[in-house]
């Protein structure tokens, strides 16, 4: 690759290939799910499949083929130091424990920044064949048609998504606090097992708001920039910016965003 080429690499060819990628990091991780695979532990509910290791892999060797100066930073102890100024933040497999249950809610969740901003990012789900997908300025779809967050003005008739850490056994930062405030406050609370489905959720309208304690850079990059270019907010839980840490994340169709935070900081 010229050096050339290196300076002129558009958000749509980036966009392209993370898209190839997904799509088949995703068929891999369908055409496994029904199979025998090993699942080991990494904390006392943390899992890792050799499934996800697998999927990881295919990305890693797909990225450096087409970009060998790039760097890549993934879930399964992947940190890649590139020679350029790319880096590709993967999840393989966002919903481990979904998958290694054989419970079909699970996605692949890829991203591409430039100097640590995002420059596009894609969450494809193989079970139901949903790409999600967006680049910075450019807008969100779900495939290939047009998306945008919700209209709904109020808390009160909201339905939402969260999660729970890995360590919530030994954290006293457990979300079930948080959890409990929202229950007594929006119409509905969904826990979907993907962080990266649930931002795509709230970037095309599903859910209305969704909030997170303890994700990581893997887990928000494509998602986080999905809602954003979808017409939604993410930001801490004080409305600061989110950039690249997941330890606080709140995102919102923006017109209950506040009272999202509200809630948020009765907690402190």
């Amino acid at each position: 690759m010229t050096q050339r080429h290196k300076q002129h690499l558009s958000n749509s060819e980036l966009l392209e290939e993370t898209v190839r990628i997904s799509l088949l990091a995703g068929k891999l991780l369908k055409d496994r799910l029904f199979t025998d695979f090993s699942v080991d532990h990494k904390g006392k509910v943390d899992l890792v499949t050799e499934v996800d290791r697998a999927a990881q892999d295919l990305i890693k060797q797909e990225i450096l083929l087409k970009y060998p100066d790039h760097g890549i930073l993934g879930e399964e102890d992947l940190d890649i130091q590139g020679s350029g100024e790319f880096l590709w933040i993967v999840d393989p497999l966002d919903g481990t424990t979904n998958y290694a249950h054989r419970f079909p809610v699970f996605s692949v969740s890829i991203a591409v920044t430039k100097d640590k901003d995002v420059l596009c990012g894609a969450v494809y789900n193989p079970v139901s064949e949903e790409l999600f997908k967006a680049t910075r300025g450019g807008g969100a779809s779900l495939n290939s048609l047009p998306i945008k967050v919700s209209e709904t003005g109020r808390l009160d008739d909201s339905l939402l998504g969260t999660g729970f850490p890995y360590n919530i056994r030994e954290t006293a930062q457990t979300n079930l606090d948080h959890f409990r405030d929202f229950a007594l406050r929006a119409q509905d609370i969904r826990r979907c097992g993907s962080a990266a489905l649930d931002l795509s959720f709230v970037a095309c309208g599903r859910l209305d708001g969704f909030w997170e304690l303890g994700l990581k850079q893997w887990d928000i990059a494509a998602g986080a920039l999905i809602v954003r270019e979808a017409g939604g907010v993410t930001t801490d839980f004080e409305g600061s910016d989110l950039g690249m840490d997941g330890s606080r994340v709140l995102a919102s169709n923006g017109l209950i965003h506040d009272e999202m935070m509200q809630v948020l900081q009765k907690q402190g």
